[in-house]
């Protein structure tokens, strides 16, 4: 059993949660609390109404997500919010969020782990936005297909590709979760391709007129690599259980 309070300072800490700016509705940290014993760790991307149903099922665990509940901003608690706060408060169910400082970790991010599962040499940071690198760029040598490939066999399912750009790939940006509004950046940086989760139907275009090649590899697909880590890292710190509660959203 491990204690709240030093879980969440530990975790505050190493992802700078109070240090990195991130969108309003994010609230990163702890976001719900327990009496302040954690009997084991559930990860998952998205705290939905059925995800924080399945994690109560464990007594005091804490649930680790990337997008938390306040997305929505300030709101009534009723239907679905009231649902979720009252399913987890029966359960001693804690909850705690981390967008951003999540996906640039340098160990434990959505960024860095999927740069090297895609095999991605030499990243650093890249497309910055108020201060913050939200991404990475790397080498890659290959081709279009094979980078294609390459992907969608590290997310597990199907890549969408818009081929802009030159077939031989040998420069590459990645961002993960919902980046693609971002290609005309991406495409002014220099890189020959775009790995990103998912993006408005205009980027596709857009990104035909820049020259680009994107690939839409899926939100949910580019964003399981960081709570795994971490979950795991905590796992190890403090000598709890953990698991991985995969509810795909298929975008």
């Amino acid at each position: 059993m491990a204690d709240l309070n030093e879980l969440t300072a530990f975790l505050d800490k190493e992802l700078r949660i109070f240090s990195i700016s991130d969108y309003p509705g994010a609230i990163n940290g702890l976001q719900l609390e327990n009496n302040g014993s954690i009997k084991s760790i559930i990860a998952a991307v998205d705290a939905s109404l059925t995800v924080v149903t399945a994690a109560s099922k464990q007594d005091s665990a804490l649930l680790l997500v990337h997008h938390g509940l306040f997305w929505q901003g300030a709101q009534p608690i009723k239907a679905g919010l009231y649902r979720k706060l009252k399913t987890a408060m029966d359960a001693n169910l804690a909850l705690y969020s981390a967008h951003l400082p999540l996906d640039i970790h340098s160990e434990w991010g959505n960024n860095i782990l999927l740069a090297r599962a895609i095999g991605l040499e030499n990243p650093k940071p890249f497309l910055e936005s108020k201060g913050v690198p939200m991404g990475l760029q790397g080498e890659w040598n290959g081709t279009r297909s094979e980078l294609a490939e390459r992907l969608a066999g590290v997310v597990g399912g199907v890549v969408h590709v818009c081929p802009g750009g030159k077939d031989v790939i040998q420069t590459v940006g990645l961002v993960t979760g919902g980046a693609g509004s971002e290609v005309a950046k991406v495409a002014a940086a220099g890189v020959d391709a775009f790995v990103t989760g998912e993006g408005p139907h205009w980027s596709y275009p857009l990104a035909e007129e820049l020259g680009l090649n994107v690939y839409y590899a899926g939100h949910y697909a580019t964003e399981t690599f960081g709570v795994k880590a971490l979950a795991k890292a905590i796992s190890e710190r403090f000598e709890i259980p953990w698991e991985f509660l995969d509810y795909p959203t298929g975008l």
